[in-house]
């Protein structure tokens, strides 16, 4: 076993001055372990050690510098953009999808709420919030606070107000916002699991 271990170490030893000759004479640069980067063909040619050697002719034909080296043609940029007919078409096509909004008449797509509709109720959510800290500031609220539009105060006597914080905003209510969504259900909570079955005929 011991013999084994010598002969293997003077294995070693020997191939270690080797590449060193080889190194110092010129004839094996560069190492092998830096042959992998390297394009092995005819056009390599044999740097001597008395010859000067830079970096830059290191890396002239080495392959670790993944770049594109030649432009697309305008043919494949146009496929790359807009696609091709016969696979993957990504010109614009026209929407057959479109309906038109039952509440302002604007069109919008299926599936998707109307854009107008959605921009009125962001507005007047933001004027409602800016009315409500104005009146009422940052601080916890702990009663009922409700907003009313012009006229709406009036509707009621003064004993129902009580208790309540009441915002007032200085225009009549849009037409779109209806008066059942500030009010709290009647109907007291239920507490029964059972799931009535519907449409059975």
């Amino acid at each position: 076993m011991n013999a084994r271990l010598v002969i293997l170490h003077l294995k070693n030893i020997f191939q270690r001055l080797e590449n060193v000759l080889k190194s110092a004479s010129g004839h094996n640069f560069p190492p092998e372990a830096y042959c992998l980067s390297f394009i092995d063909g005819p056009h390599m040619k044999e740097v001597s050690a008395t010859e000067g050697f830079s970096l830059k002719q290191l890396l002239e034909e080495s392959i670790l510098w993944a770049v594109p080296k030649h432009r697309r043609t305008i043919e494949k940029r146009l496929k790359r953009k807009y696609g091709h007919p016969d696979y993957v078409y990504k010109m614009l096509k026209p929407k057959s999808n479109l309906m038109v909004c039952n509440s302002c008449g604007h069109h919008h797509e299926a599936g998707i709420l109307c854009a107008h509709c959605y921009d009125e109720v962001r507005k007047e959510t933001e004027e409602m919030q800016t009315k409500i800290q104005e009146g009422l500031g940052l601080s916890p609220v702990e009663q009922e606070v409700v907003v009313l539009y012009e006229g709406e105060k009036e509707a009621q006597i003064a004993e129902f107000w009580q208790g309540k914080r009441i915002v007032e905003m200085n225009k009549p209510r849009p037409s779109w916002f209806s008066k059942n969504l500030l009010q709290k259900t009647t109907s007291p909570p239920s507490s029964s699991t059972d799931v009535k079955p519907s449409e059975l005929a």
